[in-house]
């Protein structure tokens, strides 16, 4: 089911998500991505743009927390100048990784947006557990060969998303909710 792959929401970059209709939503915390999604991938700390829009997101009242597959050592340093919560080795698209950064922020999977650059990882793990799902363009072409490869079939899924895309959404919305059940049955069993 392609549907799984579908974001709920697509933009040029974070500064063209519309904080107000996020809170219209019920939207009350929000998942980053960091590389080719805040900054480029080769930025190894938060430029003046990633700060001041989630400092935007603060004053807002928004919780914030970034899930990054990178290492310890490069989300403690991205996350100096933003102070939020941080959780590093996520394993994303992992579910439970989405659920954990959920009860971190103290929040259901409902009333969290996913913002990032990759369906396979990003928004495939948000849409597992139901939260809004917000895909970006990538920031930079410049990335390692393992994405540039993703980025591949990822094109072909973003070309199914752009036709008929009223019936997908309806499908996919349908199919979050019952994974959302799912990984909620399997997260409490492994606890």
């Amino acid at each position: 089911m392609i549907e799984k792959y579908y974001p709920d929401l697509y933009f040029d970059s974070i500064r063209h998500i519309d904080i107000k209709m996020l809170k219209q939503k019920g939207i009350k915390g929000l998942i980053l991505d960091i590389d080719n999604t805040l900054v480029p991938m080769h930025s190894k700390d938060a430029d003046d743009n990633a700060v001041s829009w989630i400092e935007e997101l603060k004053i807002e009242g928004f919780k914030v927390c970034i899930l990054s597959n990178a290492s310890e050592k490069r989300v403690v340093r991205f996350n100096k100048a933003i102070a939020v919560t941080a959780i590093h080795r996520a394993y994303k698209p992992s579910g439970r990784a989405f659920l954990n950064a959920a009860g971190i922020m103290g929040l259901e999977p409902e009333n969290i947006a996913v913002v990032g650059d990759q369906l396979f990882t990003d928004i495939i793990g948000g849409n597992k557990v139901n939260m809004l799902t917000i895909l970006v363009k990538p920031i930079d072409r410049k990335e390692i060969l393992f994405v540039r490869l993703k980025r591949i079939p990822e094109k072909l899924v973003l070309n199914s998303f752009i036709k008929n895309i009223e019936d997908k959404i309806n499908k996919r919305l349908e199919w979050k909710k019952r994974s959302l059940k799912y990984e909620k049955n399997r997260f409490k069993q492994k606890q």
